[in-house]
C-alpha cells in the first residue's frame, strides 16, 4: 500500500495518478475530506495534527508521502509543521513504513548561488526557519535509524488544475482573466520553476526505488531557465492572452501586506525574486536519464488545454 497524506491538493492528486498509472500500486489517499482520484483509491479520512489519527492513517503502508501544503499562513505553519512532521515520522517509525517526504526551498539561501542537494540552510523568515527545522528533524531521524526516509526538494512551481503557487496566482490565473500579470520586484532574472505533474512522477519514482531511500533529491526541472518577463510571454501565446504585467516594487508590497495578512505572509519570499535562481537536479537526471521533463512552453500549452 503507498499512502498519500495531504492528497486533496494538486501534488497529491497527480502523485496518486502516477502511482496507480506507472507502477500499478494500491494507493490510499488521506485528507480531512479525501476525495478519490482513482477507481481503485483507498479513501481515509485523518487530521495530522492528531497522533492517533496519523497511526491509523499510516497503518498497512509500505511506502507513506507527505504532500501536505498549508495556505501562505505563517502562524499556521509555526503552529502545523511540527506537530504533523512529529506525527508522520512516529507513525512510520511504528508500521516500518518508508517515508517520502515533499519538500520546498524555504530554507535555503535567498541568493544567486547554485542550489544542489548539499546546500546549507540559512533560511530568511520564520516560514523558512519552520521549514529548516522539520526537515533537520526528519535528517536526524534517519541518520538515527528510526525512519527509512527520502527528501524530494522542488522550486517554484507552477502547473494545471488546483496547483497553488505563485506563479500560477500571479502570473498565469490573472492572464487567463484577461488581467495583467504581476512580477515582484524584476522582471529580468532567471527563475526555475518544476511543473506539477512532472514533481509528482518523479516522486512517484523515487518511492518506487529502494536505492532512492536515505538521501535527498532535487525534482527535475527544465534547464532551458527563462525570466519572468520571458515567462509572461510564453503563458500570454499558451492562452491566446496579451503579455501584459506591472512590476510590484517592494515598498509597495509591503504597503500592501499591513492591509492584507496574506501578502504580509509572503514578503519574506521577495528577496529570492532579486536574483537569479539556480536550482539544480542534475543528481535526479543522472540517476533516472529515462525521465522526461515537460519544456516549459509544453507545459502552459497543457495548462491552457485543461480549462
Amino acid at each position: 500500500m503507498h499512502t498519500i497524506l495531504g492528497a486533496s491538493g494538486q501534488i497529491g492528486q497527480e502523485l496518486a495518478r502516477a502511482l496507480h498509472r506507472d507502477f500499478n500500486v494500491p494507493v490510499r489517499v488521506v485528507s480531512r475530506k479525501p476525495q478519490r482520484v482513482n477507481d481503485s483509491d483507498e479513501l481515509l479520512a485523518a487530521d495530522l495534527l492528531d497522533a492517533e489519527q496519523t497511526l491509523h492513517a499510516v497503518a498497512g503502508s509500505d511506502v507513506v508521502y507527505l504532500t501536505v501544503g498549508l495556505p501562505m499562513n505563517t502562524q499556521m505553519w509555526i503552529d502545523q509543521w511540527p506537530v504533523m512532521m512529529r506525527n508522520v515520522i512516529d507513525a512510520c517509525a511504528q508500521h516500518q513504513a518508508k517515508l517520502v517526504f515533499f519538500d520546498n526551498t524555504y530554507m535555503y539561501p535567498q541568493t544567486s548561488e547554485v542550489q544542489t542537494e548539499t546546500c546549507r540552510f540559512q533560511p530568511h523568515g520564520l516560514k523558512g526557519h519552520v521549514r529548516g527545522e522539520i526537515a533537520n528533524w526528519l535528517l536526524q531521524a534517519m541518520e538515527a535509524g528510526k525512519v527509512n526516509a527520502l527528501i524530494c526538494r522542488a522550486p517554484e512551481f507552477y502547473g494545471p488544475g488546483l496547483t497553488q503557487s505563485i506563479t500560477n496566482s500571479t502570473v498565469i490565473e490573472p492572464l487567463k482573466a484577461g488581467k495583467k500579470a504581476r512580477l515582484f520586484l524584476r522582471d529580468d532574472t532567471l527563475r526555475t520553476l518544476i511543473y506539477t505533474p512532472d514533481a509528482s512522477r518523479a516522486m512517484a519514482l523515487l518511492g518506487n526505488t529502494p536505492e532512492a531511500f536515505r538521501q535527498t533529491w532535487h525534482l527535475p526541472c527544465d534547464d532551458n531557465r527563462v525570466t519572468y518577463r520571458e515567462f509572461v510571454q510564453l503563458a500570454a501565446k499558451a492562452l491566446g492572452a496579451k503579455p501584459d504585467y506591472v512590476v510590484v516594487k517592494k515598498w509597495q508590497l509591503v504597503l500592501a501586506g499591513m492591509f492584507n495578512q496574506r501578502i504580509c505572509d509572503a514578503v519574506e519570499l521577495l528577496p529570492r525574486y532579486a536574483v537569479d535562481n539556480y536550482f539544480n537536479s542534475d543528481k535526479f537526471k543522472a540517476a533516472f536519464p529515462e525521465f522526461k521533463v515537460t519544456p516549459l512552453a509544453q507545459g502552459l500549452e497543457e495548462i491552457a488545454s485543461s480549462r
